[in-house]
């Protein structure tokens, strides 16, 4: 008989909600984590922390007051590290402690240490002091995250070059700071830098940033980053970054020189597994240390799972949670639905971003018919309450049954805003819906009636055209 049922490697978002899966199944299960890493990255280094640092930078810089109090209002005029790090630290604190709970109060065996397989059905746990330990296991998931990618030709040094990672370790407020690469990560950290009065500049390799997102939403977050003196600098590659005594100096292929106090890499992530000696399981990552799996998160050996970043995309905390929950079900052989295929996606620049469902180039790539109807913030009296003159909801609605394609929100709660739509499109409602329903007033959840509006009085419009 093995020692667990259910073996995790890993305590992020997915192995934490895999392994409380399936104790609530009443599986014996083990959970394989470092005693400083409880929550995985997600809590410690990624998704927590950075959203918390954002949480200070727009408390402590007034930015979402000024449009009442005038520009030059602020919290506190000098704002250090410490100042944002001692938010950061007091939520990672509470959280870990809640992490730790919950699996303790499941009863899910905690392993401190790394874990590496042995064979199949055995994984060796060792924490660099005592000997390895052995424990054996009828199902494993893999759930070891990722960590920033380092591109060898650069230095780094956790001062002048960092990653991610590095970002909560600053010892100071950098003056100027270049930002190498704009997808979601780059992004989220040059807005923050941005509104604590960092000089950013932004080098992308591609024509524009966050191209899964809407084309309107990406130009309005692309202007207010200007407002906030963030330089573009897009077709461009980084060729070489020189570090000085004081500073880094980013020389691009184009030949420009762009001097900064820091350089920050947000070069995509790589999958944690080369310490998991996969060969002795019967598996190989692929270049980017990523886990092939099928529908049901199982790998090419049938006994063994993954699930979250390690798999690669869409790498959200989000759909990793549920990705372990079922993982869990299908390996205790419990039915279970799969995921639903409506799933948002939240960018917390500032201002924010969250969208459901399609884009309007998606749409009209695929030549399906659609009309806009859209609200701005500044015509809700919520809007005009916060001081948020700038947001928009947009509705993507079908002409032909009215059931909304794609919702699109930028602005003051666009990542809570968004879950509205997504409800009315899980369940396959339609535009008059959304028209007929009553909402909270003032609220910013209004605005999903007065876009529903706009789209029906354009299709209205149109009927009254063609009778």
């Amino acid at each position: 008989m093995n020692d667990f049922d259910l073996l995790v490697l890993g305590s992020g978002p997915g192995g934490q909600r895999a392994a409380i899966a399936a104790a609530k199944l009443g599986k014996r299960v083990g959970i394989v984590e470092r005693r400083n890493m409880i929550g995985g990255v997600c809590i410690n280094t990624g998704t927590i922390p950075s959203k918390t640092l954002r949480e200070a930078v727009l408390y402590l810089t007034g930015l979402n007051q000024r449009e009442l109090y005038g520009q030059s209002y602020r919290v506190k005029d000098e704002i250090t590290v410490q100042d944002l790090g001692l938010r950061t630290q007091h939520v990672i604190g509470r959280e870990v402690d809640v992490v730790r709970s919950q699996l303790a109060r499941n009863r899910v065996t905690m392993l401190p240490g790394t874990g590496r397989f042995l064979e199949p059905h055995a994984i060796g746990v060792g924490n660099g002091t005592d000997r390895e330990q052995k424990y054996t296991a009828d199902k494993i998931v893999i759930a070891t995250g990722t960590r920033p990618a380092r591109p060898g030709t650069v230095e780094f040094d956790d001062r002048t070059a960092i990653d991610s990672d590095g970002i909560i370790n600053l010892d100071r407020i950098p003056e100027t700071m270049v930002v190498v690469g704009a997808g979601v990560i780059g992004i989220e950290y040059a807005s923050m830098f941005a509104a604590l009065g960092t000089k950013v500049t932004v080098v992308e390799r591609r024509d524009r940033m966050l191209e899964f997102c809407d084309l309107e939403v990406v130009e309005a977050l692309k202007y207010h980053l200007r407002d906030l003196a963030v330089t573009f600098r897009f077709r461009e590659t980084v060729a070489s970054v020189e570090r000085m005594p004081r500073g880094a100096i980013t020389v691009l292929e184009s030949g420009k020189r762009i001097p900064a106090d820091t350089v920050m890499y947000s070069a995509g992530r790589q999958g944690m597994t080369d310490e998991l000696n996969l060969e002795a399981a019967g598996l190989a990552p692929d270049d980017r240390g990523r886990i092939k799996v099928d529908e049901n998160y199982r790998t090419e050996v049938p006994h063994i799972y993954a699930v979250g970043d390690v798999i690669g995309f869409p790498a959200l905390a989000a759909t990793s949670m549920e990705q372990g929950r079922l993982a869990a079900h299908h390996a205790c052989g419990e039915p279970v639905h799969g995921m639903h295929e409506l799933q948002p996606i939240g960018i917390y620049t500032i201002p924010e971003i969250s969208f459901v469902g399609r884009t309007e180039d998606e749409l009209t790539e695929a030549k399906v018919p659609f009309e806009v109807g859209i609200s701005r913030y500044r015509e809700l009296a919520r809007g005009q309450i916060i001081g948020d003159s700038y947001g928009m909801l947009k509705l993507l609605v079908s002409p032909d049954d009215r059931r909304l394609l794609g919702v699109h929100v930028f602005g003051t709660g666009a990542t809570e805003l968004v879950h509205i739509g997504q409800t009315v499109m899980g369940c396959g409602g339609t535009v008059d819906y959304l028209v007929n329903a009553v909402f909270n007033y003032p609220t910013l959840a209004e605005s999903y009636k007065v876009a529903a509006l706009d789209a029906m009085n354009k299709m209205r419009h149109i009927a009254r055209l063609s009778e």
